[in-house]
């Protein structure tokens, strides 16, 4: 969330920024200052009245030292009053608490001064491109006809199991799913320094809170209840991302300068509903409701959030210059970032098939905006507490990267060719059409 200083202190500044999403959130700011106010004028109320209390029990007491009970009973009243005061003020300031709190929530993070303004993703600018479009002697194949020769997607059976929106990989499909998210989690932790963690796949709410998926989208994930006890459904979700376990797992601590930066990488299945927005229906693999994807996470001081942003976008990158994909980087505008990101860039993966560009990696950097929703600090050196700047990034996600590849890589007669990165996994050099 926002810092309620800054929304104080520069609420022009706060509304200026929030206009540039174009999300009309800007609405808020004046609700929030008017609760603000309320909430901090109550408690000054009730600190003069606690300071006036206790004056008037220590005049209580002389007076019963005097024998004066008949002043000394009339104080008393006049504390019970106080203290009915008081009761009444805090009240209105937990009310006013609460009020501005449910407020801020809903403010998304400000826009970075370097991000392009704009409102949709073609205002998006290119950043740069890496390799080539590949070019065939033949009409390419798209990747449901390509998972349906090769017999490495069962469409139609994932559909009598789930519904649409699922997939069901078989055979060598699942291994090069298998093998993709191995290598992608081998090379993140061996060369580029992650550790490598295992979340749940359900959550608390206080977790999509904590990094900016509740309370707006709600709506959009799944809820999951225990046996036909309805009363527990919500009291946990499945994760849309494994940024929401992973970048809580520090949530409510204070970590020392010393264990920064922090840098988590994780393979999940991803759950969204959204999904089924549109499109869904249509067979194939690019809107789903579960995926698999691997999630980087950095935790860093604040001075450090853009130089690691960095690296952790090239770090994505590099699965997919390693696996000979041709792809782009855009920055995002103001308009088309994530909730909580103050800073985002999209990596879009060429798919032949398609004939279009598919986003299979977000890198994002939130800055403090995640680490004061979950109260997540570090105790610098001269011991002062600071909130963090928490990243995320998909390094990378499927199905999207498969379809990328399969379509990439198909041939005139209908084999697929292997990467090299990912023949030691495979054990094979190709997938051949089966009879």
């Amino acid at each position: 969330m926002l810092d309620i200083k800054l929304i104080r202190e520069k609420p022009d500044f706060v509304r200026q920024r929030l206009v540039t999403r174009g999300a009309w959130e800007e609405q808020f700011i004046d609700g929030i200052l008017q609760a603000d106010d309320q909430r901090r004028k109550a408690l000054a109320e009730v600190e003069t009245l606690k300071a006036t209390r206790n004056r008037v029990s220590k005049e209580i007491g002389a007076l019963m030292g005097q024998k004066k009970l008949a002043e000394a009973e009339a104080k008393k009243a006049e504390t019970k009053d106080l203290g009915d005061r008081i009761a009444v003020l805090d009240q209105q300031a937990k009310a006013a608490d609460a009020t501005r709190d449910e407020m801020m929530l809903r403010l998304p993070n400000l826009p970075h001064a370097s991000v392009p303004l704009g409102q949709t993703a073609e205002d998006n600018p290119l950043v740069r491109s890496h390799g080539g479009k590949p070019e065939f002697a033949f009409q390419p194949k798209s990747h449901v006809e390509l998972c349906e020769r090769l017999k490495l997607v069962d469409f139609a059976r994932a559909v009598k199991l789930s519904g649409s929106g699922f997939l069901l990989y078989t055979n060598w499909g699942a291994k090069l799913e298998r093998a993709l998210i191995q290598y992608m989690l081998d090379l993140h932790t061996r060369e580029h320094g992650y550790t490598e963690v295992a979340p749940p796949l359900m959550v608390g709410p206080q977790c999509l809170e904590g990094v900016g998926q509740f309370p707006k989208f709600k709506d959009q994930y799944y809820g999951v209840a225990e046996g036909n006890d309805a009363a527990k459904l919500g009291h946990l979700y499945l994760i849309p991302t494994a940024e929401t376990p992973v970048a809580n797992i520090h949530r409510e601590e204070i970590l020392s300068e010393r264990q920064l930066p922090i840098c988590y990488c994780a393979y999940t299945p991803c759950f969204r509903g959204e999904a089924g927005a549109a499109g869904v229906g249509t067979r194939g693999m690019i809107r789903v409701h579960q995926f698999d994807k691997v999630e980087l996470i950095k935790i860093v001081k604040p001075e450090d959030g853009y130089a690691e942003q960095e690296k952790m976008l090239a770090h994505a990158e590099r699965i997919l210059q390693s696996l000979g994909l041709h792809y782009r980087v855009v920055q995002l505008c103001t308009g088309d970032m994530g909730f909580a990101s103050a800073k985002t860039f999209d990596i879009e993966v060429w798919a032949a098939g398609q004939g279009s560009y598919l986003e299979v990696s977000s890198v994002s950097n939130c800055e403090d905006f995640q680490a004061r929703r979950m109260n997540l600090r570090f105790k610098t050196e001269a011991g002062e507490n600071k909130f963090p700047h928490v990243l995320n990034g998909s390094g990378t996600a499927l199905a999207r990267l498969f379809v990328a590849l399969l379509e990439t890589y198909q041939q005139a007669d209908g084999s697929v060719l292997i990467p090299p990165p990912l023949q030691p996994y495979l054990q094979t050099d190709r997938l051949i059409p089966q009879a």
